[in-house]
């Protein structure tokens, strides 16, 4: 991006949206109002983003007012852009989400509360001109994304209750040229009612970041957390008020920026900007309390122990780039076979508490995450349903929970399974 982009991008504030996350969403449940009201109300708005988001140039992220998957005050594009956050040892997953809503929490607390110390407030990574730092990926020319344009990943059609939904596989960081929706995924979005997500990255009102556990750490890990932090050209001052294990995060998310890879273009975040052009609501399927409990370890030493073993990983940076390479890919092809044996190439279980740890992240979230678009399939909507690839994996994969739920589940994307 230019300079006066970049520099229009961190001055724009995003209003306030006049359909509340409460509105759409209270009790974990959609509005009551009707669709059409709710368009009516979102429409000007809608028109007031575009000026703005058009000077980023990616015609599709210009057309729909965002980060990874649920934002009481707007949430900035400068606070947006900050998120560059995935876990390092477990899975390309929902720790992307946390790290910047922790950092951008961190950053409201120091301008709003009197008592804090003079100190500088956190600040996201700045882009550095070192030629060795991993850079943006540029946007593309819109006539460039519409030749790129074509569906990826995985789509099951659900249908129950006399109304069919859809369920996505995403991945929570991707390709400029991703920026661009498939004949089939906007043919999904422009059929449903609402779009659910993990977490909606512009709900503002969802990403108030409650006390962090404490995560006491010798001088050792601090330096090795401190080289990663060097090895990406961030200044490890500036990620401090982040927990160790969302520092691994953005650590990880920021290497990928060498394979052209970049959070803006994940797919929560695209889908949320698409979902709000058409005016949809977009849907929570999770807390952020409850994502910060299944990924954040209680136990100080299991902490630890997933630290040591995402920095094992961090500081072998070319096996960990052919690794995302790897998922993307699969992820990119809809090969469902090789995304589920990730266990056996993924570099990042090594033993027994490695295993429980991917468990808890994917396959233990899974059933809360089939009853919650359950429920909302219930309540007279139909559903474009996104969440991350590897939770269509193992044995709870979510596929299966559905159809367990009542669900006739049928493959979409690809047109045959892998």
């Amino acid at each position: 991006m230019t300079g006066t982009v970049k520099e229009m991008w961190h001055r724009a504030e995003m209003p306030r949206f006049p359909v509340s996350h409460a509105d759409f969403n209270a009790d974990h449940g959609p509005s009551h109002a009707p669709r059409t009201e709710i368009r009516r109300r979102w429409r000007p708005w809608r028109s007031a983003l575009h000026p703005v988001l058009a000077a980023l140039g990616a015609s599709v992220l210009a057309a729909t007012s965002v980060v990874p998957s649920a934002w009481a005050v707007p949430m900035a594009p400068a606070q947006v852009r900050s998120a560059v956050t995935a876990p390092a040892s477990r899975s390309v997953g929902a720790r992307q989400v946390l790290a910047s809503a922790a950092l951008a929490s961190a950053k409201t607390a120091a301008k709003a509360s009197p008592a804090l110390p003079a100190s500088p407030a956190p600040t996201a990574p700045a882009a550095s001109t070192d030629a060795r730092c991993p850079s943006e990926p540029e946007p593309l020319a819109q006539e460039q994304l519409l030749a790129q344009a074509r569906d990826r990943g995985l789509m099951w059609r659900l249908e129950r209750d006399g109304r069919t939904s859809y369920l996505y596989a995403s991945l929570h960081l991707g390709r400029p040229s991703w920026a661009a929706p498939g004949p089939k995924l906007k043919a999904a979005l422009d059929q449903v009612d609402a779009l659910a997500l993990e977490l909606d990255p512009l709900d503002t009102t969802a990403w108030r970041m409650p006390p962090l556990p404490e995560l006491p750490l010798d001088a050792s890990l601090n330096d090795r957390l401190a080289a990663q932090a060097r090895a990406v050209c961030v200044a490890p001052q500036a990620v401090e008020a982040l927990h160790p294990l969302l520092r691994l995060s953005t650590f990880t998310l920021m290497r990928a920026r060498t394979l052209g890879m970049d959070v803006r273009y994940g797919q929560e975040m695209l889908l949320s900007r698409w979902a709000r052009d058409r005016s949809l609501p977009v849907l929570a399927l999770e807390t952020l309390q409850g994502q910060l409990d299944a990924l954040l370890p209680d136990d100080p030493d299991e902490a630890r122990h997933e630290l040591r073993a995402g920095l094992r990983q961090l500081e072998r940076p070319q096996p960990l780039l052919r690794m995302l390479n790897e998922l993307v890919s699969a992820w990119d092809r809809g090969d469902l076979r090789r995304l589920s044996q990730y266990e056996s190439w993924c570099d990042c279980v090594t033993d027994a508490r490695d295993r429980a740890a991917l468990t808890r992240l994917n396959d233990g979230r899974n059933p809360g995450l089939a009853d919650r678009v359950s429920s909302l399939h219930r309540k007279d909507q139909s559903l474009l349903v996104a969440v991350g690839a590897l939770h269509m994996t193992g044995p709870q994969a979510l596929p299966d929970l559905l159809r367990q739920r009542g669900f006739e589940v049928t493959l979409v994307h690809p047109p045959t399974a892998r």
